[in-house]
């Protein structure tokens, strides 16, 4: 992976350019006078996920009204 240095002042007024040469694949050092202060690198890409990952199934009955009792807990009742 081939590697630039740049000053500050030339990735101020060249980010755009710096940005496309780090998506082609290089990597810029930018320095501040002789020392290096930062690198920039291209990230990958976000992968995207099958949705449904965990295998779940609904069980028959849960749409199903609750029984008296159940009721009576969730609202404080039991």
């Amino acid at each position: 992976m081939p590697t630039s240095h740049v000053k500050v002042q030339y990735a101020k007024t060249h980010l755009s350019a710096l940005i496309a040469s780090v998506q082609a694949g290089h990597e810029v050092i930018i320095a501040r006078g002789d020392t290096p202060a930062a690198k920039l690198v291209a990230i990958d890409p976000p992968s995207r996920r099958e949705l449904g990952f965990v295998a779940y199934r609904v069980p028959d009955g849960f749409a199903d009204a609750l029984p008296e009792s159940e009721v009576a807990a969730w609202e404080g009742d039991a």
